[in-house]
């Protein structure tokens, strides 16, 4: 194979309609990122409480859980591209109303109630996203149109962070809001070119019909929590998504150290307290891993057995994270975040790549809805867990228990879900038609 090959894998961008996406969506992953260090800033220094801080945490992840199972019922019975186009402005107005109570001298309670509008936005944007990228791609490039996006994503979120609390004494906090809104824009842009993407015409009978009839069609429309529940029915009756589900919930749930790394930091590595060079090395390892394996993306994102190599990652990620319950030094424990980094990196573009491919377009939204609930909930539940575990055990000996339940629980689904291991991207789904996704008076 050619050196070339191995590197990052570049087809899907051949696809015009991605490319644009693509191409804004690295503008929004540093130049849209900007909130993240502004909103707990601007609370912190109103409150000085971290408590405050945590709330608005709490309120936005509230906030995206609703948006995301809403607009995940939505995706399927309207145009997704209207539906991402009207997301993408709730988030960049949310983003012109932060930077004007920030110039009014800021509220606590106004930024609370901004926090929580840009939680469901930013979950309309994320599920509705990943129902509208499987009409643009084939399905076998999926993968790689996956791992290109993650490696936008992640690669904003080493560079935005840092380039925000270098911004914030030369332009003032209110000026970041500023630009995620101007940032904003190239979204709205490459999302006004889309093609249209309405509900795909289903074909009687069989199960296509019957997901057709859960999206409210052929039997008459049913309310949105109906339409909720029926996508979460879907999703429990297709055991390779649930496995798919599993998998991914024990990497998350057991080997997610990351609420213990002041405490492993301080007492392992010996670092300050209060946090200093050690706890920053410890939480860059891991996205520098993920980065890392973004530009190798060539390596996994031409293989077609997704499901034997998001397990393999899986287990591979909790033998990182004993690797690094083990480590004897810093040096040591670094490299195992940032091998996990880039395993992860491989798990996700392949959970990612199943569940579309796999999901008949009828139903893709309430099931990009589902997923979402989960991968933002497990590091949640990971977080208790963890800080309930180490209190007990010590932040090693917890850490190492999470690594090898999680190599435990993936061996055990796919000895449960042998398909899992077995399957291929032949297994997916009918692939919709190209014809469908464009229209005559708009290039995809």
């Amino acid at each position: 194979m050619r050196l070339g090959a191995y590197a990052a894998d570049r087809r899907p961008l051949a696809v015009p309609a991605f490319r644009r996406l693509w191409a804004a969506s690295a503008v929004c992953a540093v130049g849209g990122s900007f909130s993240g260090v502004a909103v707990p800033t601007q609370l912190y220094t109103l409150t000085g409480s971290s408590a405050t801080v945590g709330a608005a945490a709490a309120v936005s992840f509230g906030a995206l859980v609703v948006a995301a199972l809403w607009a995940g019922a939505l995706a399927d019975r309207v145009d997704r591209r209207r539906l991402l186009l009207a997301a993408q402005g709730a988030l960049a107005l949310t983003y012109l109303g932060l930077w004007v109570q920030a110039g009014l001298g800021g509220s606590v309670a106004v930024v609370l109630v901004l926090v929580a509008c840009q939680g469901l936005s930013y979950g309309a944007v994320m599920v509705t996203s990943g129902a509208v990228v499987p009409r643009l791609v084939p399905r076998d490039l999926l993968a790689a149109a996956t791992s290109l996006s993650s490696l936008v994503r992640y690669g904003g979120a080493i560079a935005g962070p840092v380039l925000a609390g270098a911004l914030i004494p030369l332009l003032g906090l209110d000026t970041l809001y500023l630009l995620d809104a101007l940032a904003l824009s190239a979204m709205l842009w490459a999302v006004h070119r889309l093609p249209p993407l309405p509900p795909l015409p289903q074909a009687e009978p069989g199960p296509a019909a019957h997901a057709a009839r859960l999206r409210g069609g052929a039997g008459g429309r049913r309310s949105t929590v109906g339409q909720v529940l029926d996508g979460f029915r879907y999703l429990l009756r297709r055991r390779l998504l649930v496995a798919v589900l599993a998998v991914d919930l024990a990497a998350m749930v057991f080997g997610l150290p990351f609420s213990l790394f002041p405490e492993l930091a301080q007492q392992a590595f010996g670092g300050a307290a209060g946090g200093g060079v050690e706890l920053g090395l410890l939480y860059a390892a891991y996205p520098v891993g993920v980065f890392a394996a973004g530009l190798l993306s060539g390596v996994f994102t031409r293989v077609r057995r997704h499901g034997a190599l998001m397990a393999s990652a899986a287990a591979a990620w909790g033998v990182a994270v004993v690797l690094l319950a083990l480590a004897p030094r810093l040096g040591p424990a670094l490299a195992a975040l940032a091998a996990g980094g880039a395993v992860n990196f491989v798990l996700s573009t392949c959970r990612n790549a199943v569940s579309q491919a796999y999901t008949d377009d009828a139903l893709r939204g309430r099931i990009s809805g589902s997923l979402t609930v989960v991968v933002m909930g497990g590091p949640q539940l990971a977080h208790v867990l963890h800080g309930a575990g180490a209190s007990v055990l010590g932040p090693r000996v917890a850490i190492a228990v999470g690594g090898l339940l999680t190599v435990a629980a993936v061996a055990m689904i796919v000895r449960a879900v042998p398909a899992l291991w077995t399957y291929t991207v032949a297994q997916a789904a009918p692939e919709p038609s190209p014809a469908m996704a464009a229209s005559p008076g708009r290039r995809p």
